[in-house]
């Protein structure tokens, strides 16, 4: 698709040269928002290991399939997408369509109705309220923990008992080299 306009576009300007009449001019569209998300972040500290065989498009960096182009870092990328190149291998002129007065409030409308539905009305005494709950939750929560640890520690001390008796039975003192006070 871009060699095809890149032929094109020298036909013409070899015509000029000899004197014949140009084609008239390409009509292009006018420039206009992406309808997609452009993909930065998929290659983000990926490593590529790269061989004689590789196809171009896998290649290291960013490749446009529109210009049959590879671009070796994000920033570089974007500058392309948005250049002139590419935009004429898209078929669009960097000309931009004016808007109207009334396209402008309309859309001055819509950005206000975002805006609104955006903001949410926080009412003091509702939301001291969920504060209050949330702290009598963070309490009950460390309460029951402190428990598990007393139950824990209740278990842990009947076995040292347990072993105490065991080695009064074997004619031990007490196992290990450690001082215990009991």
């Amino acid at each position: 698709m871009a060699q095809k306009r890149l032929e094109e576009e020298r036909e013409r300007d070899r015509r000029e040269r000899e004197g014949k009449p140009a084609q008239p001019a390409v009509k292009r569209e006018l420039l206009r928002h992406r309808d997609y998300k452009v993909d930065l972040e998929s290659k983000l500290g990926k490593t590529i290991i790269i061989t004689k065989t590789t196809p171009q498009a896998e290649m290291g960096g960013y490749y446009c399939n529109v210009c049959d182009c590879v671009v070796k870092d994000s920033i570089n990328f974007l500058d392309h997408i948005n250049g002139k190149k590419h935009q004429r291998n898209l078929g669009m002129s960097m000309r931009v369509e004016r808007s109207t007065l009334d396209q402008v409030k309309k859309r001055f409308e819509v950005n206000k109705k975002k805006m609104e539905e955006k903001q949410k009305e926080y009412d003091f005494e509702e939301r001291m309220k969920e504060l209050r709950e949330e702290e009598e939750k963070a309490k009950a929560y460390k309460k029951e923990k402190q428990r598990k640890r007393k139950r824990q520690a209740e278990d842990d001390g009947d076995d040292d008992l347990d072993d105490d008796e065991m080695a009064a039975v074997m004619g031990f003192s007490r196992f290990g080299a450690s001082k215990k006070n009991a």
